[in-house]
């Protein structure tokens, strides 16, 4: 089923309705693209994020502490 087709009989059913259930579906789909949208932002700046450069600092970064550092306490 296309998007159109799946809006006209979305619309047909919605048509069918009493106003109150018609303002639910309406509330609903607003909800869902609302959802949708955030979703995509978010998508959006973790790429954003990815590709860009403020974090790159990170990778040079020396280390402090290695292996030898670790040291292994018994309470007993």
């Amino acid at each position: 089923m296309t998007k159109q087709a799946i809006i006209q009989c979305t619309i047909e059913a919605i048509n069918q309705l009493p106003e109150e259930k018609a303002e639910e579906i309406f509330e609903f789909a607003d909800f869902v693209r609302k959802r949708y949208e955030e979703h995509q932002l978010t998508n959006e700046i973790q790429s954003l994020i990815a590709g860009g450069s403020s974090l790159e600092f990170l990778d040079k970064e020396e280390e402090l502490y290695s292996v030898a550092d670790l040291k292994e306490i018994y309470n007993g």
